[in-house]
């Protein structure tokens, strides 16, 4: 029975170990099959990753052979093809009007002085902190703007000034690029002053018939002669303009700011040094033969009074809106609004355009010489009144708090003075702030007195600047003025802070000078603004265009929070035509000798297709400047002894509407 029970036993052993080698096996299965799964799923994954970059790969190549073959048609295709494919759309195309001129046989006579405008002209580093190194003669403004992207705050405190001067830093120089290459174009294909020369250059002008006057557009308009001697330079380049064309006077060409740039000029000339250039009282009159003001801002832009306010405007209130705290925040090192805040205020130069004339000019609480505007911004003819908006739209009030406000009358509006009121305590955290703005010492309660007025007209504008940015108004006050002025013979406006201001000084004694106000029409322009409180917050600015105030089919004008009118885009026509149509009209308090004065308004028409570019009939403030007519216009000028055609000696309707005393 052992035996056997032994046997059974080795029997049961055999056979367990039997069963533990098949076991054995099946485990070296699985695990053998889990290895090659494993190793499918990384081929796989290896396929799927390599596939990945394959396909980046090859989207990059079909991008470079594109870009490539692109580069290869442009330089091998005829340069009449993109003409042709135009005629092909469109229809034939016009000659440009320096061929047109040409072919006309008319050629080059008065030299021309181009005087660009703020922002326009480029600026380059020749001495900085340690942050701008390599930047030597560098565009800092203008070009490629290559440096505001690569070191943000290093390019904002080499573009602000002193703000106690407001002349340059200590250790920074910043300075006006000269030439032509100045303000022809202001960055890679946008051309400002491109077309015109290129235009002139048709009929037979060059570099010693044209000369850009550039100047540092940062800086009020006198210490451009303080700093850099620009007005010196412009009179020495005129004078040897003059004397090397055979005697023939300079057609002045300004735009924008640059038209009340030269206003100052003209009065700086005459002037006795040392605080004018000495010239005489006959120095315009014997070296200028017209003046054609391009878009000028000569009563000053609303737009300036919310950049100077909240560093807004229209497009800028429409992204804060469209993203809202975006602006505000801290994005990699740069406070994007306080930071342009803080830099645009100490560009003295900004002040020049706040409005001129007061409540006079621009309306007060319940009246605008706009009156029952066209809000749809149709143009309206002398004797056309059939088409004009019933609404009527109260431009006076520049800033409302409320559109409630902006739309009541003002003797339902109690309104709260904030002239002498106590500035309250510190914004919240703003000690923590990176920048400073003047906003953090007004504190919660000067913040709140600036809302509980109101309502700001031009008039009381003033007075809010210099609340809100007493620093910056406190320069301003020495070098611009704002009034309409009662005895031109005071002898208080001999000095230069009244120069850059029409309504209180006069032209100069030139009988044979013309001047010319060219600007466009058709395109709703910034006129007036609803604010609200933006919420308290850390390093914040306090007031912001309210982009939920809309008028509606109602009332048209009124879209995200701003009031528009007629005008270019930025300047109103009130600005820019109602110096020429009224207030030089003959011989008048501003113009003594009876300077004759011309008017043309440019209808905008945008560009029928993407091949027109920016348009050839744009009435923009900038664009216009490739616009045919006035090319031709002001072409034409250089070669005829008198304009006669084309500029229209009618008042716009605005300006027939605004009848004043003062005058």
């Amino acid at each position: 029975m052992s035996f056997l029970r032994r046997r059974k036993g080795k029997a049961e052993n055999a056979a367990e170990a039997s069963q533990a080698d098949d076991d054995s096996e099946e485990t070296e299965k699985e695990h053998e099959s889990g290895k090659k799964t494993t190793r499918r799923k990384r081929k796989e994954a290896s396929a799927n990753r390599w596939s990945c970059v394959s396909n980046c790969c090859w989207l990059i190549g079909v991008i470079c052979s594109i870009w490539w073959f692109l580069l290869f048609l442009l330089n091998a295709i005829p340069a009449s093809f993109p003409q042709y494919v135009t005629e092909a759309i469109t229809g034939p195309v016009s000659d440009p009007p320096g061929v047109k001129l040409r072919k006309e046989g008319l050629t080059a006579k008065h030299p021309v002085v181009f005087v660009p405008g703020i922002v326009t002209a480029g600026l380059e580093l020749w001495e900085g902190h340690s942050c701008a190194d390599g930047l030597f003669r560098k565009r800092l403004w203008g070009g490629t703007f290559g440096e505001l992207y690569k070191r943000p705050l290093c390019w904002v405190e080499h573009m602000s000034l002193d703000n106690e001067t407001g002349l340059d830093p200590e250790g920074i120089r910043v300075r006006p690029v000269s030439g032509l290459v100045a303000a022809d174009y202001f960055a890679p294909g946008y051309f400002v002053w491109a077309v015109l020369i290129a235009n002139l250059a048709r009929i037979g002008y060059e570099e010693k018939t044209m000369y850009m006057a550039s100047y540092d557009w940062r800086l009020s308009f006198q210490n451009t002669e303080v700093r850099d001697q620009t007005l010196s330079r412009i009179k020495s380049n005129i004078e040897l303009m003059v004397a090397t064309n055979g005697g023939n006077k300079v057609v002045v060409l300004p735009h924008s700011m640059g038209v009340l740039y030269f206003l100052h000029f003209m009065k700086w000339v005459e002037a006795p040094a040392p605080m004018g250039g000495g010239g005489g009282s006959d120095w315009c009159a014997k070296h200028i033969k017209a003046v054609m003001n391009i878009g000028g801002p000569f009563l000053g832009v609303p737009k300036a009074v919310a950049g100077l306010f909240s560093i807004e405007a229209k497009d800028i209130a429409v992204a804060r809106a469209f993203a809202p705290g975006v602006l505000d925040k801290d994005v990699f090192g740069l406070q994007t609004l306080q930071h342009m805040m803080r830099m645009t205020r100490t560009w003295d130069s900004t002040m020049s355009m706040i409005p001129k004339g007061g409540d006079t000019i621009w309306g007060g609480l319940d009246w605008s010489p706009e009156g029952n505007c066209n809000c749809n911004v149709k143009k309206v003819k002398n004797n056309d009144t059939n088409d004009v908006d019933p609404y009527r739209v109260n431009y006076g009030r520049m800033i409302s708090f409320g559109k409630d406000v902006a739309e009541t009358h003002s003797s339902k509006i109690e309104r709260i003075d904030f002239r002498d009121a106590v500035k309250g305590h510190l914004l919240a955290n703003a000690t923590h702030c990176d920048v400073w703005t003047e906003y953090h010492e007004m504190g919660v309660g000067g913040v709140k007195a600036v809302a509980d007025y109101k309502i700001y007209t031009a008039g009381s504008i003033l007075d809010l600047l210099h609340f809100v940015a007493p620093k910056l108004m406190t320069r301003g006050d020495a070098h611009f003025s704002y009034g309409i002025a009662d005895n031109l013979d005071d002898p208080k406006y001999e000095h230069y802070k009244y120069w850059s201001n029409p309504l209180e000084t006069r032209l100069p004694n030139a009988p044979e000078m013309e001047i010319y106000s060219l600007y466009g029409v058709g395109i709703p322009t910034e006129r007036a603004y609803v604010y609200k409180l933006t919420p308290t917050a850390e390093c914040y600015i306090p007031f912001q265009i309210d982009t939920s105030a809309d008028g509606g089919s109602d009332n048209p004008c009124l879209k995200g929070g701003v009031y528009s009118a007629d005008g270019d885009e930025t300047v109103p026509v009130l600005s820019a035509g109602f110096m020429c149509a009224k207030a030089w009209r003959g011989k008048t308090r501003f113009n003594p000798s009876g300077i004759h004065t011309y008017l043309r308004e440019y209808d905008h028409a945008p560009p029928a297709n993407l091949l027109e570019g920016r348009g050839t009939q744009s009435g923009a403030h900038v664009d216009i400047m490739g616009n045919f007519a006035l090319i031709e216009d002001i072409s034409e000028l250089q070669v005829i002894p008198l304009l006669k055609i084309h500029l229209m000696n009618y008042q716009p309707r605005i300006v027939l509407e605004l009848q004043h005393q003062f005058l």
